[in-house]
């Protein structure tokens, strides 16, 4: 099961940071797509993070149960 959740953390991490440089990008540009998508691209990346940071966890939990 470590296996599994050691492979999805780099995963999770990737899709966190790519959200971030998309949310970064059209911070930075602005214009409509901003306006439209820029609060939803944060609340996406807190929630890859969330999820990024909780397998890290259970990852930790799962070597130390051994």
């Amino acid at each position: 099961m470590s296996g599994i959740v050691f492979f999805l953390i780099p995963i999770a991490m990737l899709a966190t940071a790519v959200i971030l440089g998309v949310g970064i990008y059209s911070l930075a540009k602005g214009g409509s797509f901003n306006k439209k998508n820029g609060n939803k691209l944060m609340v996406w990346r807190v929630g890859a993070q969330a999820i990024a940071i909780a397998l890290m966890m259970l990852f930790l939990a799962l070597i130390g149960a051994k």
